[in-house]
């Protein structure tokens, strides 16, 4: 099989997934990750990572609040930075989970600045700007979606944590 036919076979692969997803997205038995697929398939790119980085439970056991970056968003990340991810297991489970906190945090409920620690144990700003949710220099542009139990807000960048020092 040729590359091309690979790549065309994937595509095929990932919409049928996608179209099951969507076909499915009400039954009680889907898991987090489809539903979530049916929900918002413009978060592809941050599933696919969040598997590769084996986080898929943290989606589902516990509530979670995710602050989850569009496939957009990736494609603004420098290629020499998402190679460095990619290459770096433990580095790629410290973006995500800079991008995930404990407890469900709907936008309704933040009033003013606060901030949020982190899974991976930065602080996180999150704020309103009018009826808007921000997130450090990012903007939410879908809030409150369910995913097991995971909250899970859309942001149209990707947050990346602050070097230890």
């Amino acid at each position: 099989m040729t590359p091309t036919h690979r790549r065309h076979l994937l595509r095929l692969s990932s919409a049928f997934t996608l179209a099951a997803a969507l076909f499915v997205g009400g039954c009680a038995s889907t898991s987090p990750q489809a539903q979530l697929a049916a929900q918002a398939p413009e978060l592809s790119t941050f599933q696919d990572l969040v598997r590769q980085a084996g986080l898929e439970a943290s989606l589902g056991e516990q509530d979670v609040t995710v602050f989850a970056p569009t496939n957009e968003a990736f494609k603004e990340v420098p290629a020499a930075t998402l190679d460095k991810l990619a290459k770096d297991p433990e580095q790629l489970r410290q973006v995500l989970t800079f991008h995930m906190v404990n407890g469900k945090v709907l936008a309704a409920n933040v009033n003013g600045a606060t901030q949020l620690e982190t899974l991976q144990g930065a602080k996180l700003g999150v704020s309103k700007a009018g009826d808007y949710l921000v997130v450090e220099e990012a903007m939410a542009t879908r809030t409150d979606l369910s995913s097991g139990k995971a909250t899970v807000h859309v942001i149209d960048r990707v947050l990346m944590p602050p070097k230890k020092k």
